[in-house]
């Protein structure tokens, strides 16, 4: 059956707008999916407008062959970017197509599940308050109330992703923002216990020896460090590699890392512990699999990057029910009031765990109307990464 239709919004998140799609085949069935990245987000809107249109009139059960044909007709654009984020949802789409014309839930389209209840760990958990370790404490003591095992969070205040802003050019730290970050932490580890692991992101903005000295530091002051994130960017695998062996907690990385191609330098080269693909960024459901394939064929366990929107979610939990080597999948635990209710029925989540049900495809459906209520940010403004 053929690809009739394509729709995109650009919708307004917490920081940042979510790129959402939705692809219709000529016998009225339907897929969502997602292309969420930023900065940069009118970008993404643009190719995923475009991707998603070169696909119409396409034969939509050419999953395999559709993601091939798009990443070979616009390669000259490069490997990576909104090329990847617009395949993303376009494949994510077709998959939740296929699922229900199949019947099935997609976790079963995938090869069934290894469980159905899928643990998070929580991101944003951190934005109601200051940056003080006394705000962090009383916001994680909270966070683990409502029954999350793990969280993430920058305690060294990487708050802008944009260089130069709120960081030193050189990637340093002074003696002072590196003690900050240290009370952070403790604070933080002392409001939820120290059996809860904490995942030390980092946003690839610490240079090399900075981020070697604060691991050793992290770990000495006994932070039980889930793992420490990007102390590299992943275009440096033998300097990630070079981290990971002098440093005394694990390391995780590929947010950023977009198809397999560019996950395997990393996996070869022994620079991970935990490998972390994106759905809406590293090629879709098609690619995780690939990805988190690759990745038990080097032993290291897969753990989804994920602080986009609500079909990020859904699908990213699919896969990972379908997936021996999954490990935990990252949630967004405060966003925008209509993260729900851009959806046809809320996302399963209870006590820091995803669950997903029998319903066919991903067994959501996007509500325009209220899409359209809450159109992306286009215009600057203060905090927000269009």
């Amino acid at each position: 059956m053929r690809i009739a239709s394509a729709k995109i919004w650009l919708v307004e998140g917490v920081k940042y707008n979510w790129t959402l799609l939705k692809l219709a085949t000529e016998d009225g069935l339907t897929g969502i999916g997602e292309a969420t990245n930023w900065p940069g987000s009118p970008m993404v809107q643009a190719a995923a407008r475009y991707v998603a249109e070169s696909v119409v009139g396409q034969d939509a059960d050419r999953i395999g062959y559709l993601w091939t044909k798009a990443y070979r007709d616009f390669n000259w654009l490069g490997q990576a970017g909104p090329l990847l984020d617009a395949i993303s949802a376009v494949d994510i789409a077709l998959w939740d197509i296929k699922a229900k014309r199949a019947g099935m839930p997609l976790y079963q389209l995938l090869g069934g599940a290894y469980r159905t209840r899928i643990p998070l760990y929580a991101n944003y958990w951190f934005l109601g308050r200051g940056d003080s370790p006394a705000d962090y404490f009383e916001q994680a003591r909270a966070m683990a109330a409502a029954g999350y095992r793990a969280c993430k969070f920058d305690p060294f205040q990487h708050t802008s992703y944009l260089y130069g802003d709120h960081l030193s050019t050189n990637l340093g730290l002074t003696e002072d923002q590196k003690r900050a970050a240290l009370d952070r932490l403790k604070a933080v580890q002392e409001a939820v216990g120290a059996d809860f692991p904490i995942a030390v992101e980092t946003h690839a903005m610490l240079n090399g020896p900075t981020a070697v000295e604060m691991a050793h530091r992290i770990h000495q002051a006994g932070i039980r460090a889930l793992w420490y994130e990007e102390p590299a960017g992943p275009e440096f695998p033998a300097a990630l590699a070079d981290i990971r062996r002098r440093i005394p907690i694990p390391v995780c990385a590929g947010e950023r890392v977009h198809s397999r191609y560019q996950a395997l330098p990393l996996l070869e080269r022994g620079a991970v512990d935990f490998l972390m693909p994106d759905i809406t960024r590293c090629g879709g459901v098609s690619e995780m699999r690939n990805i988190a394939a690759l990745a038990e064929a080097f032993n290291v366990p897969v753990a989804p990057h994920n602080p986009n929107g609500p079909v990020s979610t859904i699908a990213s939990a699919h896969v990972m029910a379908a997936t021996p080597n999954f490990f935990l999948q990252e949630f967004m635990v405060q966003d925008v009031p209509w993260r729900d209710t851009v959806l046809d029925r809320p996302l399963p989540v209870r006590d820091g765990v995803f669950h997903l049900d029998d319903r066919p495809g991903l067994g959501f459906d996007l509500v325009e109307e209220e899409l359209e209520r809450h159109p992306g940010v286009v215009v600057p403004r203060e905090g927000f990464y269009i």
